[in-house]
């Protein structure tokens, strides 16, 4: 290992790898290292929950470059460390074995660890997230003798779980706190489509529902979910998808500004000197959310940001104002967002949900802030320059699919 770094990158998911990838492109010569947690090279993350869970993709086709990438571009990855400390002044960083690394400058790409929950039983051995290729690993390993799965969370992660496991022929069952699915991320409208589907392929959700503890064994297994109002629930296995708490300790021990996540500008610095920070652990004012100082959790988030921070260590004139975009697949549907639908005050429905064939479109004061677009890829592409730009779109016209988006008039 070297004991210096030009660009030492903390951090080897989608936002690190990108911005190591960035700079090179960028025509970066000095050194750069990748310092990751896990043993293995970068690799994207959403397929985890979906088509490497459901067997369909190997981890080599989920590497986001082929190993041999990183040493042809003189990229370090050093792998399997964990960074315990930072020091801004001495720019350096100590790993978790005492080894010492010093860098020219920072970028921390750390992303989050899984929120677990809290409770009797909750360190059962077959209690599992879906955040890391290991964590799903143990989940396909234990699957031949599983049959009752229970997943707490209903959200993006578990809801594609969820359906991944159903097609898989295991009995699942969705323990959501909240009144509906998707509560944090869409509408209603969208939410109760889901839930109906979810319903339709065989699953059970439970609505406002919470989790009390675990029934355990003498193996340290979890057997059955005990929930608050006294139901159980039989489970042989549990999947926890409810949230991520970002990975910042050390950066906040440092003295970085924080609240929920490390605050960054629009250039991706920290408020220490030579740091930057992007990704999912990345708080920054975005005007596709009002001007809220947000986290946002994307593959989109990750490497635009890794983008905006390669450009800046380069000297060039760059702020990060991408447009979010997300996916999420379930089943046969495909579903696409762009913009934040968080504060919106209208909505119009573009087509049938029954159909499996539909839009919804957000508005805000009149103009449209997102979309949401299930098995409707033209509306998504089309929906995005509304979304860009703010646009005030006529509603009558909107609400009718026999119009594009691209051809519906102003107000």
């Amino acid at each position: 290992m070297n004991e210096f770094y030009d660009i030492l990158i903390v951090g080897a998911g989608h936002a690190g790898a990108q911005a190591a990838i960035a700079l090179r492109q960028q025509k970066f010569e000095g050194s750069i290292a990748l310092i990751g947690n896990e043993k293995y090279p970068p690799y994207e993350r959403p397929p985890l929950s979906k088509e490497y869970l459901a067997g369909e993709k190997e981890f080599e086709r989920i590497m986001l470059r082929p190993e041999s990438f990183w040493g042809e571009r003189n990229i370090d990855l050093l792998t399997g460390c964990r960074v315990a400390k930072v020091d801004p002044d001495e720019r350096k960083v100590t790993l978790a074995n005492d080894d010492e690394v010093k860098f020219g400058k920072l970028i921390w790409a750390t992303g989050g660890s899984p929120r677990m929950l809290d409770c009797a039983g909750s360190q059962a051995r077959n209690i599992h997230a879906v955040r890391s290729r290991a964590d799903v690993d143990k989940i396909m390993a234990a699957l031949p003798t599983t049959q009752n799965v229970v997943v707490v969370g209903g959200g993006y992660i578990g809801l594609e779980a969820a359906a991944v496991l159903t097609k898989l022929e295991k009995k699942v069952t969705v323990v959501e706190s909240l009144d509906r699915v998707l509560s944090r991320v869409a509408g209603e409208t969208l939410s109760r489509f889901y839930e109906a589907e979810h319903r339709r392929q065989g699953v059970t959700i439970e609505l406002e529902a919470t989790v009390e503890g675990f029934e355990t064994n003498d193996d340290g297994m979890a057997t059955a979910v005990k929930l608050a109002d006294g139901r159980i629930l039989p489970a042989d296995m549990v999947i926890v998808g409810i949230g991520i708490i970002p990975e910042t300790g050390p950066l906040v021990a440092a003295g970085a500004a924080t609240g929920n996540g490390v605050d960054v500008d629009q250039h991706c610095r920290t408020s220490l000197n030579k740091i930057y920070a992007i990704g999912d652990c990345a708080a920054h004012s975005n005007r596709y959310a009002n001007g809220a100082h947000i986290r946002l959790e994307s593959v989109q988030n990750a490497n635009d940001q890794a983008k905006v921070a390669a450009l800046d260590i380069m000297g060039e004139e760059c702020e990060y104002d991408a447009v979010p975009w997300f996916w999420s697949n379930q089943y046969d549907l495909k579903l696409q967002t762009v913009g934040i639908s968080t504060g919106h005050d209208e909505y119009i429905v573009r087509g049938n949900p029954d159909d499996r064939h539909f839009s919804i479109v957000y508005l805000r004061d009149g103009k449209v802030i997102a979309l949401d677009c299930v098995n409707a890829t033209k509306d998504y592409v089309q929906g995005r320059k509304a979304v860009v730009e703010g646009l005030a779109l006529n509603t009558v016209e909107l609400a009718n699919t026999d119009i594009p988006i691209k051809e519906v008039g102003l107000v």
